[in-house]
């Protein structure tokens, strides 16, 4: 019977061992897509909107921080990311954008307090960068350094992610 018990023990030890309480950022692979010169679509339900599927679909934690080239850097001719959500105020009114994912797909909103076909430039000819991060259960991004978020090449930096490989989404 002692070696019964002794043997439960050892494999049950083993068993608790190889369990970790680990980031799991191993299942993870960061990287990034790009939506380029694509336009909102507009629908009764959803208002302004750009519908898109994953691929690869995204892991239970997994998060996607998504950024809208807002232009280019005087000088280098390098693009100016911005991060969203964020909420831009025209000589219309207040316009802002927002998304929201599952592990399938995502949704990128266009909102706004005037008619936002007014504004055709900031509906028309879009280019989005779509970044998967690990994340945490909570569902926010993690950040050993506390990074922000807001700086994208700090965050491909950080998740060392080849810029230049960048996957273009249809």
């Amino acid at each position: 019977m002692k070696k019964i018990l002794t043997l439960f023990a050892v494999v049950g030890l083993m068993a608790f061992s190889s369990c970790s309480d680990d980031d799991n950022d191993t299942n993870t692979i960061s990287e990034v897509f790009q939506l380029t010169n694509v336009s909102f679509d507009y629908n009764t339900q959803d208002g302004f909107n750009i519908n898109r599927e994953l691929n690869p679909i995204l892991y239970d934690d997994d998060v996607i921080l998504i950024y809208r080239k807002i232009g280019f850097m005087t000088g280098t001719n390098a693009p100016i990311w911005e991060q969203i959500p964020t909420t831009i105020y025209t000589p219309q009114g207040r316009l802002s954008y927002n998304f929201e994912f599952s592990v399938e797909h995502f949704i990128i909103y266009a909102e706004g307090n005037y008619d936002l076909e007014l504004t055709p430039a900031f509906l028309d000819n879009q280019t989005f960068r779509i970044v998967i991060v690990p994340g945490s259960p909570t569902g926010t991004a993690k950040s050993v350094n506390k990074e922000d978020y807001s700086d994208y090449n700090a965050v491909i930096k950080k998740y060392n992610i080849d810029d230049s490989k960048v996957k273009e989404l249809n």
